[in-house]
């Protein structure tokens, strides 16, 4: 049954007795000092007065009455019973209030700090969710897959716990307060939060709140089932309480006279469990086994066992109905001894025993571990599951970490989503690859949509096809009739395509164009990058036979088709026009930094060195280091905290040298390159925003300014990595506004 809440306390004008309220959560829950949460009401409920000043009708306030401050209030006493801390409290206080503008998230973080206003900013990204919309035409995938989609999409943003819970508190509002609202919206609210957020409490382990959000939603969206069940369970409600207080009685006399220490009580049954199990099972109501129920609690697990035994001597156990969830838990970490037993009069009867601990768990799942301490884990995975199993083990980890604060960093450095979940303009969910763009996600709709692509929207605003998608982005693609896939798609450098079906889609489209057609591209592709390279006087012949061509039009074509990659045509031009130059460029310059021959120290400028881990800090790789030149005895490597550290920064300082830890890197050597570009203000800043990106070092810089012509030039050598490295620079600073080619320059022998 649907759990009852009290009322929060009023004074005579039915204004909140804020006084009494947080009283009530001192002496129930345990909340410490309520100073903050005091303030966070005060700011919440004057943000709504002030609101309903200026606004002759509030549309925020819910179907019953209640508006942001004691829907706050409610959500927070939600989490004070899960036993959540101060932050969280106050957040949840707030959350409406910003939510619905009444209060600017700025003044949260200026009266309450940046903890707090984190955690209403990453609560309201979730709220995407509720956009979600459910159109009659069918798109991408059946209803189920967009529903595993939607959870793993809702697990993917959550960088902490927290915002989870006061989401789940937030919804659990929202269904309570719906029951006077329109039948369309009661529906709208149940489906949503009986899809994503009771699995998402279910999986969290939280049970009370789980069973109350089924309950509800079960009643708006099978109110005819919902009232039958209901009133088949009041109409034996007298009979069954005084089956079930005989039933406790005699439980404890047995296990008293079996000196085992255990509370005994009745179990309510949920309406949502009942139905699905009758359902299940293809059974009526009356041959139903767990209508009637007993819930056994000890203090040891031993004595759930012994208990046990107790009940089946009693009453004869039914058979295949007997489950050990202590030795074998569910996915979601729940345990107990469930069994049923033909009781008194030969009725059936369910007997649940576990531990207190483990009843504390079943009821507030990740919460309940607020109160424990627990162990590190330090599994590095990407998968959906593993992710929920971090959500539940986070709150374990709370007494070792201290701060809550460093919750979330743990999640980015331990779980990074392999996966990222954005939205269609109708609400569907799409998944694609970590780094994809618009024009992934436009071939992940429809091929016609993709080839059609001429830009996008990202929530409402413009963006680059090669912009980098986020989970929770809403996703328009904008087509035209006569548009075509570029060529420039296809290139790696450019960042437009990352996904293996689009990029094999985009192939595909060219492979069908006319064969003349993809010839002229092809060979416009090659020119271009050659003159990037400045590779000059290239035999097309013999170039075509090193790439298996019988003609340079066959390789043309298959460079225009997108069979032959462009990349590998331009190397073997290299080899063919400056073989010498080819072989020169991987010798010619010593490394920047060379790797030491008994470690993984790397010291700049400096090649190989004995190096020796100093014995008075015993450094391991990921401290902060800094090395110290001996005497004959090479580099010590010594903690940058360490005592000997620190006195011989005073003492001889000209004898400390930095260091890191690292593998080798690659060699990197100099380059020339011409850039030629209409000159306007920002174009210098931008050209090095580009290489400082790529972490490309620049060794010196010419700039030439014609001011009759409007043009800039710019000779500038750099250190490159390869060839490869080299086009890809090149060919992102050619797509900079303004600039006219960016190419190697050869100096003139």
């Amino acid at each position: 049954m649907v759990k009852v809440r009290e009322d929060q306390p009023q004074h005579y004008d039915g204004s909140v007795d804020l006084g009494a309220w947080l009283n009530r959560l001192q002496e129930r829950y345990g909340v410490g000092d309520t100073d903050s949460l005091r303030e966070a009401c005060e700011l919440a409920r004057q943000a709504e007065l002030l609101a309903m000043q200026q606004s002759s009708a509030d549309d925020t306030v819910w179907p019953t009455g209640k508006g942001c401050f004691r829907t706050g209030l409610e959500m927070a006493e939600i989490l004070a019973e899960l036993k959540l801390d101060m932050d969280t409290l106050v957040a949840a206080v707030l959350y409406r209030a910003v939510r619905e503008a009444k209060l600017p998230l700025a003044q949260v973080e200026e009266n309450f700090g940046s903890v707090v206003a984190g955690l209403i900013k990453d609560v309201q990204g979730m709220a995407a969710i509720s956009n979600i919309q459910n159109p009659r035409r069918q798109v991408l995938d059946h209803r189920q897959d967009q529903l595993e989609k939607v959870r793993k999409m809702l697990v993917s943003i959550i960088d902490d716990v927290r915002v989870a819970l006061i989401k789940l508190a937030e919804r659990t509002c929202a269904i309570r307060a719906v029951q006077h609202a329109s039948k369309e919206k009661r529906q709208r609210v149940a489906r949503e939060v009986f899809e994503i957020y009771a699995p998402l409490a279910h999986r969290l382990g939280i049970g009370y709140i789980k069973w109350e959000l089924e309950d509800l939603s079960f009643r708006y969206l099978k109110p005819h089932d919902y009232k039958k069940i209901a009133k088949l369970l009041d109409g034996k409600r007298l009979d069954r309480q005084k089956y079930i207080t005989d039933v406790v009685d005699t439980m404890k006399s047995s296990l008293s006279e079996a000196s085992i220490e255990g509370d005994v009580n009745g179990r309510v049954k949920h309406i949502y469990s009942i139905w699905r199990k009758m359902r299940r099972k293809n059974v009526d109501f009356r041959d139903l086994y767990d209508i009637r129920a007993v819930r056994i609690l000890t203090h040891e697990v031993r004595d759930c066992y012994a208990a046990l035994g107790v009940v089946h001597s009693l009453w004869n156990h039914i058979p295949k109905e007997f489950d050990d969830y202590i030795a074998t838990p569910k996915e979601n970490g729940y345990r107990s001894l469930h069994t049923a037993v033909f009781g008194p009069e030969g009725k059936t009867l369910e007997v649940q025993i576990r531990t207190h601990d483990m009843h504390e768990e079943a009821e507030l799942g990740v919460c309940a571990h607020w109160k424990y301490k627990g162990t590190d884990v330090n599994s590095r995975s990407d998968s959906y599951e593993e992710k929920i199993s971090w959500l539940r083990q986070v709150m374990e980890w709370h007494e070792d970490l201290g701060d809550l604060g460093e919750l979330g960093g743990q999640w980015r450095a331990d779980v990074e989503p392999d996966r990222i979940y954005v939205f269609t303009k109708d609400g569907h969910v799409v998944d694609l690859s970590v780094g994809s763009s618009p024009i992934d996600f436009a071939y992940r709709i429809h091929s016609e949509v993709g080839s059609r692509c001429r830009g996008a929207k990202v929530a409402g605003r413009i963006v680059p096809l090669n912009h980098k998608l986020k989970t929770g982005d809403q996703v328009e693609i904008l087509t035209a009739p006569n548009a075509r896939p570029s060529r420039d798609w296809l290139n790696p450098d450019l960042g437009y395509v990352t996904t293996s079906r689009a990029r094999a889609k985009i192939t595909s489209w060219f492979k069908k164009q006319d064969r003349d057609a993809n010839i002229a591209d092809g060979q416009s592709l090659l020119e271009i990058e050659l003159k990037r390279q400045a590779l000059n006087g290239v035999n097309y012949n013999e170039l075509a036979l090193a790439v298996n061509c019988l003609a340079p039009d066959d390789m043309f074509a298959g460079i225009g088709a997108g069979d032959i990659k462009l990349r590998h045509v331009v190397s073997l031009a290299q080899k063919q026009v400056a073989p010498e130059e080819e072989k020169s460029f991987e010798i010619r310059t010593k490394p920047q930094q060379e790797r030491l021959s008994d470690s993984t120290i790397n010291i700049d400028g400096v090649g190989n060195l004995l190096t020796q881990m100093a014995g008075c800090c015993q450094p391991v790789p990921g401290d902060p280091i800094i090395g110290y030149i001996t005497v004959g005895r090479g580099v010590t490597i010594h903690r940058q905290d360490c005592n000997t550290a620190l006195s011989l920064r005073s003492r001889e300082p000209e004898r400390l040298i930095e260091v890191n830890w690292g593998t080798r890197p690659d060699y990197s050597y100099p380059v020339d390159v011409m850039i030629t570009a209409y000159d306007r203000p920002g174009l210098l800043r931008d050209i090095t925003v580009v290489l400082a990106n790529d972490k490309v070092n620049v060794l010196s810089m010419q700039t030439r300014t014609s001011k009759e012509e409007h043009l800039a030039s710019m000779l500038l050598t750099m250190e490159v990595s390869s060839l490869e490295n080299l086009g890809r620079l090149l060919a992102k600073v050619s797509q900079l506004p303004n600039v006219i080619e960016a190419v190697r320059h050869r100096k003139m022998s």
